[in-house]
């Protein structure tokens, strides 16, 4: 029988298929199935700041109107025990599904505020959550701020937030960063537990018709896991053992599962499948890689794990530069 058992976060899990952040896993009953269809771990959504703030500035806003006009009118309120906060709910979803299921729940955080983000982290892991995802997602356009000034606070906030909690954090990075090998070795050194390759950054649209910018929201598709593939061969062999990694984007198949872990991944993550064929598409992405595995004489994880990285490999250029003039050449044979 193939062994799938991994270890990320320092968590021991059943296989590599991890639920990553999206509406199924925010949900109980979506959860169970997806624990029941094999997944081995879950991301919550990430929870952001900005939600908290707006929603405490409507509340506010709500409360204090007419006040300055009919002062006697804030008498007629009734006095309320609690409000459930953005936040107070997202804690309760760990607690929910701490209750819900047995595999282990990760819960994922966007802040802005040096602050904001250890004060919402102590409460994350105090809620249950066995490991943290700091979701870093933004866009250096302030011209004042160099390069290094955004990784310097980048690193300082991973350590703040490491040191704040007794959970294991890991790190969800963009694919912008300056020197990305370099900037990975120090999130590691800030005491990141992991890194999420990578970060999927939603681009706007505009409307034609009336010249407003429109959100798209557009699912994966499968050949956007070759940019973290490049990444996870290159890093494996420099941050070593001891630093989980997880490929997301572009994960559908159980052949993706087997690129990411050939190339030194410890998880795979999966959302857009998920989302196109339900929760129980985890049990075929599973059937599929254990089938891979078998046809390829790979017993277990472990032994398959790390087969094709930049150090292993019997070509490491092709994961750097020599593979762009490889790519155009090979355009040019089919084009023949």
């Amino acid at each position: 029988m193939t062994d799938l058992r991994t270890r990320y976060l320092g968590l021991d899990l059943r296989s590599p298929i991890v639920a990553s952040a999206s509406p199924l896993t925010r949900h109980r009953d979506a959860a169970r199935r997806l624990e029941a269809a094999g997944a081995a771990a879950i991301v919550l959504p990430s929870l952001f700041e900005e939600e908290i703030v707006h929603e405490e500035l409507e509340l506010a806003g709500a409360l204090e109107a007419g006040a300055d006009s009919f002062p006697e009118a804030t008498g007629y309120f009734p006095r309320l025990a609690r409000v459930d906060s953005v936040l107070d709910r997202y804690l309760a979803a760990i607690g929910d599904l701490k209750v819900a299921v047995e595999i282990p729940v990760v819960a994922s955080l966007n802040a802005t505020a040096p602050g904001s983000w250890t004060r919402f982290a102590r409460a994350l892991a105090d809620a249950g959550a066995d490991a943290l995802e700091l979701n870093v997602y933004r866009l250096a356009t302030d011209p004042d701020h160099a390069a290094a000034d955004v990784e310097a606070s980048d690193l300082d906030l991973v350590a703040d937030v490491v040191a704040a909690v007794d959970v294991p954090v890991a790190v969800k990075l963009g694919p912008y960063y300056t020197a990305m090998a370099n900037f990975a070795c120090r999130v590691a050194g800030a005491g990141a537990a992991g890194l999420v390759l990578f970060n999927r950054f939603y681009q706007p649209d505009l409307d034609l018709e009336t010249r407003d910018v429109a959100p798209r929201i557009d699912l994966s598709q499968p050949w956007e896991l070759r940019l973290p593939l490049r990444w996870i061969a290159i890093l494996r062999p420099l941050l070593g053992p001891d630093v989980s990694l997880a490929a997301t984007t572009g994960i559908h198949e159980g052949g993706d599962v087997a690129k990411a872990l050939l190339v030194g991944a410890d998880v795979a993550m999966t959302t857009s499948a998920l989302l196109r064929h339900g929760p129980e598409h985890v049990a075929a992405v599973e059937a599929e890689l254990r089938s891979w595995m078998a046809s390829h004489d790979y017993r277990s994880v472990t032994e398959l794990r790390g087969s094709v990285t930049r150090a292993t490999s019997a070509d490491p250029g092709a994961f750097e530069r020599a593979n762009y003039l490889d790519t155009l050449h090979s355009w040019s044979t089919t084009g023949d």
